[in-house]
C-alpha cells in the first residue's frame, strides 16, 4: 500500500485551500506548477494567483512547497522522521515607480502583516529597452522545514498573502 509523503499531504491541503478561493470568486489561479528535479530528486509544487478583481497581470503571488532527496529519504526509510518536511516560500510579483521608496513601503508592511517572521528578499529587474518598467520579485521565506504537525498554517499562510497581494494590488498598482 502506498503511503504519501509529507510532501504529498501539504500539497493536497495547499492545493485544495487555493482553488477553494478560486471556486468563491476571491482569486483566480493563473499557473500550477509540479516539478520533480531528476537532477537533483527534489520535489516542487507552486500555484501562483491575482486577486478575483485583478485587471493586469501584476500584481500576482505564488506559494511554493519545496522537498529534498534528503527529506523523502529520511521519511521512507524512517530514519529521523521528526527531521523530515518541506520547505514553503512566497513569492509576490509587481511593478514599482519609486525603488527606493517603493521597495523599503513594501518591507515595512510585510514586516507588519507577517509578524516579522519570514526574510524578505526584493529582486529588482526592467528591460534595457524599458527602464522606466521596474519589476519587483518579493520572496518571503521562513528559514524552517514543515511537516503535518503545521498543516493548520496553511490557512494563515495563505490568509497572509492574500492580505499582501491586496496591498500590492491597492498601493502599488
Amino acid at each position: 500500500m502506498f503511503d504519501p509523503t509529507i510532501y504529498e499531504n501539504l500539497k493536497v491541503v495547499m492545493e485544495g485551500a487555493i482553488y477553494d478561493l478560486d471556486l468563491t470568486n476571491e482569486i483566480k489561479v493563473r499557473n500550477r506548477s509540479d516539478i520533480l528535479n531528476l537532477a537533483v530528486m527534489s520535489r516542487c509544487f507552486s500555484m501562483q494567483f491575482q486577486s478575483y478583481k485583478a485587471k493586469d497581470s501584476y500584481p500576482l503571488a505564488e506559494i511554493a512547497l519545496h522537498t529534498s532527496m534528503k527529506d523523502l529519504a529520511l521519511e521512507i526509510l524512517e530514519e529521523n522522521e521528526t527531521e523530515a518536511g518541506c520547505e514553503i516560500a512566497v513569492y509576490f510579483y509587481t511593478r514599482i515607480k519609486n525603488i527606493e521608496k517603493d521597495c523599503s513601503h513594501i518591507e515595512f508592511f510585510l514586516n507588519n502583516i507577517w509578524n516579522q517572521r519570514p526574510a524578505i528578499k526584493q529582486e529588482i529587474s526592467y528591460y534595457y529597452s524599458n527602464k522606466n518598467t521596474v519589476y519587483n520579485k518579493v520572496t518571503l521565506t521562513f528559514g524552517r522545514k514543515i511537516n503535518e504537525d503545521q498543516i493548520d498554517d496553511f490557512h494563515n499562510i495563505i490568509d497572509h498573502t492574500l492580505q499582501s497581494l491586496y496591498y500590492f494590488e491597492t498601493e502599488l498598482s
